[in-house]
């Protein structure tokens, strides 16, 4: 296997299950390599995956379905690793590079379902990630039965989250997006990393209940999503496909590195950046693109790095001022794109 400038090598890639190219595979993905034998899990598929996801998709890499994708160098490679290996694919890179869009191409081109993000902050928990328990809400329903035969039922008060929604025993592995871990305490990533190896993990208040009712359906975090949690425990049968992403705002503990791939993606180039102004707006022959995108790239290096998004803003601002006709000076001009094109980093000027 060989890697160039120009994207994965085509040679050779029947071990290949995730090609890069944006757009669901033919024939749909229906069976995963093997895992390792260390990394097989005990549950049992006894979840249906959700279908849909599209719209959200759609919504987060953009409409590239007019022309081929290229994807950046070693995605492809890392990707598959991850899968084959059942290992999390910790991708680092400056803001705006695409990270976060990776676990959306993944889970489009597999047909693995909607994505289950996780956004991470400062005071972003474990238990946040796995399950949430109301038990204020139970308590409040249940003062207003009548009767014992018309007392909730606890499932109804549990709503997994993004992380315990991944790890259900489904037959083929969902794509979950722990989005900008680096920003979450220190204690966090040490705090994964006994879920990420065991693939499971127990409901307390389920485990209390087993022995009255082993079987209970709790909301899961997809859009009007269920699941049945037997003996408070779940244990998933296929890891699921874990994109970690990472602005680079802080180390992470060695123990955590060592159980995760790591892919850095660069800036986009010159001819990436043209390709998605392409795939966005056709043509776009009233405003000069390929000038636009040199200024961008050199507005970026002076600030330290923007977002391809902030090119795209300024790509649909031209293109409707030269379709209304609307006259601005050099000068006005030049303020907008200052103003569209300011630095994502807070050390910059």
């Amino acid at each position: 296997m060989t890697d160039n400038d120009d994207g994965p090598s085509s040679e050779n890639d029947d071990w290949r299950f995730y090609h890069g190219t944006g757009r669901p595979a033919d024939p749909p993905i229906e069976v995963l390599p093997a895992p390792p034998p260390w990394r097989r899990f005990a549950g049992a598929a006894t979840v249906h995956r959700p279908k849909g996801g599209d719209a959200e998709t759609t919504r987060r890499i953009g409409h590239i379905d007019q022309q081929p994708r290229r994807p950046h160098p070693r995605e492809v490679e890392m990707v598959n690793a991850a899968i084959y290996l059942r290992r999390p694919l910790l991708v680092t890179g400056r803001p705006g590079t695409g990270k976060s869009s990776l676990a959306y191409l993944i889970a489009r081109e597999l047909g693995l379902g909607p994505v289950l993000r996780w956004p991470i902050t400062s005071r972003t928990e474990l238990k946040a990630g796995l399950y949430h328990y109301d038990a204020i809400g139970r308590v409040q329903e249940a003062g207003a039965v009548r009767s014992p035969d018309e007392l909730p039922d606890i499932g109804d008060f549990i709503h997994l989250g993004p992380l315990g929604t991944a790890l259900l025993p489904y037959r083929l592995p969902r794509v979950l997006l722990i989005d900008e871990l680096d920003k979450s305490d220190i204690d966090l990533p040490n705090d994964l990393l006994n879920v990420f190896e065991e693939g499971e993990y127990e409901l307390p208040e389920l485990v209390r209940l087993a022995k009255r009712q082993r079987e209970v359906a709790v909301l899961t975090h997809d859009q009007d999503g269920s699941a049945v949690v037997t003996g408070g425990m779940v244990r998933c049968q296929a890891f699921p496909i874990v994109i970690i992403t990472s602005n680079g705002e802080r180390e992470f503990p060695p123990a955590f590195l060592r159980r995760c791939l790591k892919l850095h993606i660069d800036p986009p180039t010159a001819e990436q950046l043209g390709a998605m102004v392409a795939a966005q707006f056709g043509d776009a022959d009233r405003i000069d693109v390929a000038r636009l995108i040199g200024e961008f790239l050199q507005r970026s290096e002076e600030v330290g790095g923007m977002a391809s998004d902030q090119l795209l803003n300024a790509v649909h601002l031209a293109t409707e001022m030269s379709t209304s006709g609307a006259y601005t000076t050099d000068e006005e001009w030049n303020d907008l794109l200052t103003a569209i094109w300011h630095s994502l980093s807070p050390e910059a000027g």
